[in-house]
C-alpha cells in the first residue's frame, strides 16, 4: 500500500466523488498520506536503535512531561511536523489540534478539524516496545467524527475507517481485510487499559480495573490507546477502558471501532485533572456509571 493509495474494494458502493475536496475518499487519502507521513518518521528509530534496543535518553531531545515516566521525544516534533505539513498543503484552511503543537487557527476556516497524535505510545518508543504509531482523526463541521487512519510502522500495519462505509485494516503489501469487532464470550476474552501517571489516578484506575475483570479471561495493557482501540476493531482484543486519555489519543480509533460495529463511549470532556473521563470501547461486562473514578456524561 502506497502512501497516497487507497486500496481499490475497500469500500464498495462509496459514489465516485473523487474530485470533490469534501468527498470522503478525498478526505481519508489525505488521512492514509498523513499517517504515513508521521508513522515514517517514526520508521527512523531504527537508524538510531536497530537492534530495537530502549533509545539513549541523552539524546534524541528525550525529556518528560507530567512526570518523569511520560516523556516527549524529537521524534514526537518532527513526526507531527510532517503530519501537520501533509495536511496544511491539502486543507490549508481546515484546523488541526495536534499533541505537540497545540491547535492551530487558520483563516477562514472549513469547520473540518483533525485530531492528530504523531506518536501515540511514546514510553514505548523510547524503551523499544513495538506498540506505538501516527493517529490521524478528523471531526466534520457539524461536530460528527467522520475518519480516522491510524498507522504502526514497528508492525508494519494500518488501521482505517471512513464514516458509514466500514473498517478495515492491512498489513504492507497485503490486501486490506474488513473489521467487524469481537467475537466470543466476554468471560474468555481480553480486557485491554492504561493508567494515568499520577499516583492517586493510578490507584483508582486500578480499583475500576479489578472490579471490570472479573468479566474478563485476562488484562493486556499494551501503552498506546489508539492501537488498543483497533485491536478491538479487529477482535484482537474485546474491549477497551481508560480514565483520562485525550482527544488526540481516541479520535482515530473511535471511528475505526464503530465502523466495525463497536460500540464507543468517548469521554464527555477532554483528559484533563478537572474534566478527565472513561473511554469505553466494547462491552465491559458492568455499568460504566460504577466506575472509580465514576464516569460522567452518560
Amino acid at each position: 500500500m502506497t502512501d497516497s493509495e487507497l486500496p481499490e474494494g475497500a469500500y464498495r458502493g462509496l459514489e465516485d466523488s473523487r474530485d470533490s475536496p469534501t468527498s470522503l475518499r478525498a478526505l481519508l487519502a489525505i488521512a492514509q498520506q498523513a499517517a504515513a507521513a508521521g508513522a515514517a518518521v517514526l520508521a527512523e528509530r531504527d537508524e538510531a536503535a536497530p537492534a530495537g534496543q530502549p533509545l539513549d535518553r541523552n539524546g534524541h531531545g528525550i525529556t518528560t512531561k507530567s512526570s518523569e515516566s511520560d516523556f516527549v521525544t524529537d521524534f514526537d516534533r518532527r513526526a507531527e511536523e510532517a503530519v501537520r505539513s501533509v495536511i496544511s498543503r491539502h486543507r490549508p484552511h481546515d484546523v488541526i489540534s495536534g499533541e505537540e503543537y497545540g491547535t492551530t487557527e487558520v483563516a477562514e476556516p472549513t469547520g473540518y478539524r483533525w485530531s492528530i497524535d504523531p506518536l501515540d505510545g511514546t514510553t514505548n518508543f523510547v524503551r523499544g516496545i513495538v506498540y506505538y504509531g501516527t493517529s490521524v482523526g478528523l471531526q466534520a463541521p457539524d461536530g460528527q467524527w467522520i475518519l480516522g487512519v491510524v498507522s504502526a510502522p514497528a508492525l508494519h500495519k494500518v488501521w482505517w475507517a471512513a464514516r458509514g462505509l466500514g473498517a478495515f485494516t492491512a498489513r504492507e503489501g497485503t490486501p486490506p481485510v474488513p473489521l467487524s469487532g469481537p467475537r466470543g464470550d466476554l468471560s474468555a476474552g481480553l480486557l485491554a487499559t492504561g493508567f494515568g501517571y499520577d499516583p492517586a489516578r493510578k490507584a483508582a484506575q486500578a480499583r475500576s480495573v479489578a472490579a471490570m475483570n472479573e468479566h474478563f479471561g485476562n488484562i493486556r495493557r499494551l501503552g498506546a490507546a489508539a492501537l488498543d482501540i483497533c485491536m478491538v476493531a479487529e477482535g484482537t482484543q474485546d474491549a477497551y477502558a481508560e480514565f483520562g486519555i485525550q482527544e488526540h489519543d481516541w479520535a482515530a480509533g473511535a471511528v475505526i471501532a464503530e465502523e466495525a460495529g463497536v460500540p464507543v463511549r468517548r469521554p464527555a470532556s477532554p483528559g484533563d485533572a478537572d474534566g478527565a473521563d472513561w473511554c469505553i470501547v466494547g462491552s465491559i461486562g458492568m455499568d460504566p456509571g460504577t466506575l472509580d473514578p465514576a464516569a460522567t456524561g452518560l
